[in-house]
Order: C-alpha cells, then structure tokens, then sequence
C-alpha cells in the first residue's frame, strides 16, 4: 500500500499540497464558527451594540461561506488527484499484463486479472479521494476542536481527551483484523468474475443443453460465498462506528452533567458551553468519518495489494545473450534468415515440457527440424501436445528441458517483438474483435488496402466479404458472433497471411471449412507462400497430405514422422485416421 502512495503519489505532490493548504484554511474557517457564537453570546450580546452583533453576524457569514467555497474547491481538486493517479495505476496495471508470459497468466487466472483490472482499482480511487477529503479534514477538526475546547474550558475539554485514545486503539485493532478479510472477499469476487465470465461466453450452450437452472445454482452459490465473506469483512469494520459512537456520546453526556454543574457554580458561561457541545458534536462526526476512512482504507491496502503483486511480477522470460558463436548470428528478420539457407526455419532438440513446471508431462523428448519454405503437419489425438508444441514453438513458455531453434538461433536468445514478428498465426479458438473486418485482418499494422484484399482472396474469405453491401467496412460483433464459424476462421487466416510472414502457424484453423473451401486454401498456400514455412495442426488427414514431413503425436511424444505415403504404410494410428476419414485404405 505504501509503495502505490509513493509511486503514483510523487507526481502529484505538489497538487495535494496545495489542496491540503485550502482544506485546512476551509476548516479552519468551520472551526472559527461556534467559538464566534461563545463571543457573541458572552461577550457582545450582553453589551448591547447592534453594530457589533452585526460585525461579528458578518464576520460568521463570511467564515461560513469561506469554508463552503474552500472545501468545494479542495473536494474538486482531490477527485482530479485521485482520477489521475488511478488512470496511471490502471494503465501500468493493464500494460503489465499485456506483457505476462503464458505461465504468469495461468497463475494469475484471467478472472482475477480483470477484477483487479476493475473492482481493486476502484476500491483504490475511492480511498485516494476519501483521504485528501475526509483524511484531511478531520484530523483537523478533531485536534482544532480539541485545541479550542481546551481554551474554553480544560476541565470539560479532559473527559473528550481521555475517550480519543480509546476510540483509536479499537479503531486500529479492528483494521488489523479486517484487511485479510477483505483479502478473502476480493478472491470470492474473483470466482464471481470467473463464473460470469464463462457463462457470458458459453450461453449458448447453455441454452441449447437447458443448463440454465444449474448455471443459476452455480451463480448462487458463488454469489452466497462473496456476501458471506463480505458481511463478515464488513460486519467487522461496522463495529467501529457504533462502537465509537457509544464512546462519544458517553462522553458527552458527561461533559453535559459536568457543564450544568459548572455554570450554576459560575465556573463556565453558556455561551462557552454551548461552544463546547458544538465542538463536541463536530468532533464526534469527525470521529465517526474517521472509523468510516479505515472501513474504505482496509479494503483498498487488499486491493493494493493486489495490485502490486501483479505490476512487480518479475519478467520470467528473459531474452538471453546470444552464444559468441560464427552460427549464432543476430537477431534477424526475414531477409536476414534467407542469408543462412543451412539452418533449419524450426529445429526442435530434445524437448520436453511441463505445465507449471510440474506434474504431467506434456510434451517429453521432442526432436524434428525443417527447412525454410517447407511444410509441417501435425497430427494427433486430443491431448497428445499439438498446441503446446505451437506455444513452445512461438515462446510463449520455454521447455522444461531441450532447445527450441528459429533459423539456427536459440528461440530464447531473440527479443520478444522480433521473434514474433517472424510469425502469423491463426489459432482454433482465435478472437475477432468489435471492429470492421479490415481492421481484424490488418489487427492494427500498416498495411495497405492491397495487402488485406490479397490476404481475404487467398484466405478463401474475399467472396462472402464481398456479398456485403460495406465490403470490408462490414461491422463485426464482438467475437465476430454475427459471422458462422467458417467465416470466422477465414478471416483469421487472412489475418495471418496479411504480414506475409516467415513462418506460418494454422492451429487446426481450417477446422470449420468445407474440404472443398480447405483444398483452396491449402493450394493458395502451395502457389503464393512457396517461400514460407507453415506449421499445420489438423485432424483432418486431408489437411497435411501434402506437407513435407508430418508428425503423429501421442501422450506428449511423437509416434511417428514421415510423408504421407511414408505414414500410410508404416503407422497404424496414421491408417485408422485415414480410413475413418476417407473412407478406407487405397488398395
């Protein structure tokens, strides 16, 4: 918590003094007005000069609406503070997780991402303005009142001083117990998130299946878990204000049974004792502000905390220096790698890979390489490690064990932005944005009308582009829902293809397409992308047929490697596919 304070805080330092400097001047006018009214009452009213009755009537009015106007104005200038700090947070928040490796997103889980993205944010806003408004101000009228009060009467003034460290000491031991409970409540909303998250995104399924009643049972019993957690966080931190309220009312009742002994012993005036009952009831609400600032404190130092723990995550795949090697050439972009036509594109050794670094293999000693402009196909049953080798393939984890290679060079010796620049992907459960179909093609690179409209005809996308009447300015709903699962995949493969990259990757895209759409596609690949090399994941047989070498993956390992015709008379598994799918061996 005070490492966001310090951080994000520094830049507005100087806006905060200056907001301190007019709400302390606003309260000090607030403070000014009960002890004018003692003045009145004791010292002016008695003389009767309606000339300064109405001075001082004046001097009450001009303090009343100073403090009006300075604590409007200090109000507005906190509320900027707290809307520009949070905007920095959440920016290096969402940009911090724009940059976490695959690994740190799974820990993380995206639910509790975006609620820290959303609600810890918040909670964090709402303190930063609760504290430059309350946090100020009440400090101030609970040590001025105390001051003044003090210069009224000492005696009654002793009863207010000796409750004040009571109420802090419960205040203070209550929030130590509550901050981990607001811990609890901000995980019960990351499962609220998760759940709402999953059924916003499988509602149709959920229709089509009647799942409905048990989808509103899940919901509710996370829903009961977030209110319990919260009622017990909350209930905890609801003590302070009755409790504080018991304390000071006591205390007030006191000083009212002292005051009446006092005055009709001609020790005290009323008009000082009046002021004293106002001060004790500014007090008191201060007071009361003040347990209610630890209430919203106490969630935002989890919040915070939460926060943090994802912005000073430390970076977990380090780019490593390249080895001082004739072979080891630097990073490169396309035409750099043509120059070495003796490294392989992709080279795979001795690979193996765990999830999480542990547990069940995935993938387990994994070795192929293949030249530029060839073509990979891999193949296999569900779970055997077709898309785990994709993420290795493309860094987005780093094998437990073996080196992944890209044009002879250690995929981890490449900065990220450039090895990925090596790549166009399209990937099964891929995602279309709310935007025109132009610009999910072009995802936001400078390329021209020419490379998009190539890309779509080459993706096989262009003729039902061209069916509507905006072409490719057609509006695209979020996830591309309006859009059958075909077209979908097109224009995800044209989104691929738009970059002309060095090496291709189709993660079982072509899915969704009739064979006679794949077989277009897959010729346009042979007659234009000649020079690229291509990774194909598909379980369809027909769909990597024509590769120069194919992968039959099984249990994370590779069954078998060969051609097409080298796999359909060696591999049993490669037969049973390929009669299940076309019907029967050829004799």
């Amino acid at each position: 918590m005070k490492k966001v304070l310090m951080h994000y805080l520094r830049p507005c330092y100087a806006r905060m003094a200056f907001g301190f400097v007019i709400k302390f001047t606003g309260t000090i006018f607030d403070l000014l007005l009960p002890w004018l009214l003692a003045y009145i009452i004791d010292d002016v009213a008695p003389t009767g000069d309606k000339r300064s009755i109405a001075l001082c009537a004046l001097a009450m009015v001009l303090c009343a609406f100073g403090a009006l106007s300075f604590n409007v104005i200090a109000n507005r200038m906190a509320s900027a503070v707290a809307r520009d700090t949070t905007r920095a947070i959440r920016h290096d928040l969402f940009a911090r997780i724009m940059t976490l490796s695959a690994a740190q997103t799974d820990a993380a889980t995206k639910p509790s991402l975006i609620s820290r993205l959303t609600t810890d944010t918040y909670n964090i806003n709402q303190m930063l303005g609760r504290v430059q408004r309350l946090g100020v101000r009440a400090p101030i009228l609970t040590v001025g009142g105390i001051l003044i009060t003090l210069t009224l009467d000492p005696v009654l003034s002793m009863v207010l001083v000796a409750v004040l460290p009571v109420i802090v000491l419960l205040t203070i031991r209550i929030s130590r117990v509550s901050i981990p409970l607001y811990h609890q409540v901000q995980q019960s909303s990351d499962q609220l998130v998760r759940l709402v998250r999953e059924d916003a995104t499988g509602i149709r399924v959920i229709k089509a299946l009647s799942k409905t009643d048990a989808e509103r049972a899940r919901f509710d019993a996370v829903s009961r878990e977030v209110i319990a957690r919260e009622k017990k966080a909350s209930g905890m931190m609801a003590r302070v204000g009755p409790l504080t309220s018991m304390l000071l009312n006591g205390a007030q009742i006191v000083v009212i049974l002292v005051g009446a002994l006092r005055v009709a012993s001609g020790h005290c005036e009323v008009g000082r004792i009046l002021a004293f009952m106002t001060y004790f009831t500014i007090i008191l609400n201060a007071v009361v502000n003040l347990s209610k600032m630890f209430v919203v404190f106490s969630r935002a130092a989890a919040s915070a905390d939460r926060v943090m723990a994802v912005i000073d995550l430390p970076e977990d795949m380090l780019t490593l220096p390249a080895p001082a090697t004739p072979d080891a050439s630097p990073t490169q972009d396309a035409p750099a790698a043509q120059d070495a036509p003796a490294a392989p594109a992709i080279e795979f050794d001795g690979v193996c890979f765990r999830y999480g670094g542990s547990g069940e293999t995935a993938l387990e000693d994994v070795s192929f390489s293949l030249a530029r402009g060839q073509t990979l196909g891999i193949i296999g049953e569900t779970g055997s490690g077709k898309s785990t080798l994709i993420r290795l393939l493309m860094r987005f984890y780093d094998p437990t064990q073996g080196v992944v290679r890209l044009f002879g060079q250690d995929a981890r010796t490449i900065p990220r932005e450039q090895l990925r620049a090596h790549f166009g992907a399209a990937f099964q459960s891929d995602t279309l944005f709310e935007d025109t179909i132009a610009e999910n093609i072009r995802l936001g690179r400078p390329l021209t009308d020419e490379q998009v409209t190539q890309a779509a005809r080459d993706a096989q996308a262009y003729a039902f582009v061209q069916d509507d009447k905006q072409g490719f300015d057609t509006g695209l709903a979020i996830r591309g829902n309006n859009l059958s699962g075909g077209q979908k995949q097109r224009v995800m493969i044209a989104r691929a293809l738009c970059g002309r990259p060095d090496i291709l990757v189709l993660d079982d895209a072509s899915s969704a397409l009739d064979y006679r759409t794949d077989a277009a596609l897959r010729a346009a690949l042979r007659e234009r992308y000649a020079e690229v090399t291509k990774v194909l994941v598909a379980q369809r047989v027909s769909s990597v047929a024509s590769a120069d070498l194919i992968l039959v993956l099984s249990g994370g390992r590779i069954l078998a490697r060969g051609t097409h015709e080298t796999l359909l008379a060696s591999c049993a598994v490669y037969q049973e596919l390929y009669a299940s799918q076309m019907g029967g061996l050829d004799a």
